[in-house]
């Protein structure tokens, strides 16, 4: 697995000019290959009079699924660039719609290729991106007594808290490093007097 990866901040839509033709980049968040497709698909119905809708998507912090169209331009010039300029910012669960209007000047292959591999990247410096980070997740159960002090303490640290659940015990869920997972565990002894349960889990990714 990745140990991070980029993804993109927020849905949203950035337009740039080349020789009259303007280019509108859609980009947003993708979890699946389902919600990639039903972006591209909003797109389209919203410019159906667009000379093109061209797209690509990431899915995958390993990016395992790559997709692009040209839709209609020249093989190669559209989709591939504007997947390379995603692949290339380590960007993934990501789709980058590029929609064209054309303006009357023929681009040439070259020209597209610059014109949307750079619709693709203006937009991400436009709209920006976050960066995500593989966590092990764990769990800690603590006594009442300890348990305001722990959960203090681990914020202050900058642990990733997810959750937190009062029962007989009070159950902490929290986001580590793989490579943390030992001095942590030697932490919470010391800090809980090893009364602590401390019980590591699957993982997932979340925000740095």
């Amino acid at each position: 697995m990745q140990d991070e990866y980029r993804t993109v901040a927020r849905a949203g839509v950035h337009e740039t000019e080349v020789n009259r033709s303007r280019f509108l980049c859609s980009l947003a968040p993708a979890a699946t290959e389902r919600e990639a497709q039903d972006v591209i698909a909003r797109v389209r119905k919203e410019h159906a009079d667009a000379t093109h809708n061209c797209w690509a998507y990431v899915i995958g912090a390993d990016a395992a699924v790559q997709k692009a169209s040209d839709d209609g331009e020249p093989g190669g010039t559209a989709g591939v660039p504007m997947l390379q300029m995603l692949l290339r910012r380590d960007v993934r669960y990501a789709v980058a719609v590029v929609t064209r209007y054309y303006g009357g000047v023929k681009l040439g292959a070259g020209g597209l290729i610059r014109a949307y591999g750079g619709a693709v990247g203006e937009a991400l410096d436009a709209l920006g991106t976050r960066t995500r980070r593989r966590f092990r997740l764990a769990t800690v159960t603590v006594d009442h007594q300890r348990a305001g002090r722990l959960h203090n303490d681990l914020l202050a640290t900058g642990r990733a808290v997810l959750d937190v659940r009062y029962g007989e015990q009070v159950t902490i869920e929290i986001g580590l490093p793989d490579a943390d997972v030992p001095a942590f565990r030697a932490w919470l002894a010391d800090s809980t007097a090893g009364t602590a349960g401390f019980e590591a889990g699957g993982e997932t990714y979340g925000d740095v």
